[in-house]
């Protein structure tokens, strides 16, 4: 059979992919990204890579790295068709990891894969990275959009991030420098931030009937007497970006700030054995109060405490490990600056 029977030449678009949509979705996210940008930043959106500089009066920089995701919080967004946020979750969960060591995160670059890359929703996704960016004090460098009609149905797309840091060797935290009887300072959550939405969603959605567009049952008016919230505004919450606070603490009294956790998947006690010694482990006091979206998944799963506490925050999402004698100051330096903080145990003898 001659092939040239089969109809019209095949092209890409035909396969499912439109490649005249790239250069609108390059002009449309540049000026996103030139709004987050830092002084070091030499090359940025538009090119085959990024290109910076490490900032000036760096003696013995360490450069810290992280990757992350946003996970099946996007499933909510698509399912409400709200995307504007969900970019903030991805630049909070990567920076936040990466000031856990310490490190300023300069850079940072976005991978976008769908169905369909449409250049408004690419914008509004990205818009919310550049959102993220400017929390964080970082620049967004670059990314990668990938249109995957074959390994995507129409409407899913994931979200996935990278950041680049810089800390000076001596001021690195972690567990070298945790000593028995420092002090544990809790920074509070705005939520779930981006973790446990398989859980939340299956305790909410299926086993709870809850509807995303309608307040949690007896969740009570806002300020001012407007409506509740609707559950789906508190699962798309953004996740808290931490940097601001905790580098104004680290430049002003970095000696006395020992070791730092980013509550992920794995909750706060899982996340704080990663940054203790041998020997020693946390003994926690949970002083912070806990976001009521929480004991509505708890009570519509019929979770048990210790589930929870291995898979949520449960408002505590970002925690210091500081000296006994500097924990005071400490926790008014960060409230000074903002962020609510709470006292949440000690570091003892395991």
């Amino acid at each position: 059979m001659d092939a040239s029977s089969g109809g019209p030449p095949l092209t890409y678009a035909a396969a499912g992919v439109r490649l005249d949509d790239a250069e609108e979705l390059v002009r449309r996210i540049a000026p996103l990204a030139r709004a987050s940008l830092r002084p070091e930043v030499v090359a940025g959106v538009g090119g085959f890579a990024g290109l910076a500089r490490l900032p000036q009066g760096c003696r013995r920089p360490l450069l810290a790295a992280g990757a992350d995701g946003v996970g099946s919080k996007l499933l909510v967004a698509s399912a409400l068709g709200r995307h504007e946020t969900v970019g903030v979750d991805c630049v909070a969960m990567n920076a936040n990891d990466v000031l856990a060591v310490g490190a300023e995160p300069l850079f940072f670059l976005d991978y976008l894969a769908a169905h369909r890359l449409e250049p408004g929703f690419v914008a509004t996704v990205v818009g919310g990275v550049a959102e993220g960016c400017r929390q964080a004090g970082c620049a967004l460098l670059g990314g990668e959009s990938a249109e995957l009609p074959d390994l995507y149905k129409p409407g899913e797309y994931d979200l996935a991030g990278f950041c680049l840091g810089v800390v000076e060797e001596e001021r690195r935290l972690g567990p070298e420098r945790v000593r028995e009887g420092d002090r544990l300072l809790a920074l509070a959550s705005s939520g779930l931030h981006a973790n446990g939405y398989a859980l939340a969603r299956k305790a909410l959605l299926e086993r709870g009937g809850l509807r995303l567009d309608r307040p949690l049952p007896g969740w009570p008016p806002a300020p001012g007497g407007s409506p509740p919230p609707t559950l789906g505004d508190l699962l798309l919450e953004p996740t808290r970006i931490y940097v601001r606070p905790v580098l104004e603490l680290l430049r002003a009294a970095g000696e006395e700030v020992h070791a730092a956790a980013h509550v992920t998947g794995g909750g706060l006690a899982a996340n704080l054995r990663r940054v203790l010694p041998g020997g020693l482990r946390a003994e926690i006091e949970r002083t912070w109060p806990e976001p009521p979206v929480f004991r509505a998944i708890r009570e519509a799963g019929e979770i048990e405490e210790a589930e929870m506490e291995r898979v949520f925050n449960l408002g505590a999402g970002f925690v210091l490990v500081v000296a006994a004698g500097a924990a005071e100051e400490a926790a008014r330096r960060l409230r000074a600056a903002g962020q609510e903080v709470f006292p949440a145990g000690r570091v003892v003898r395991a």
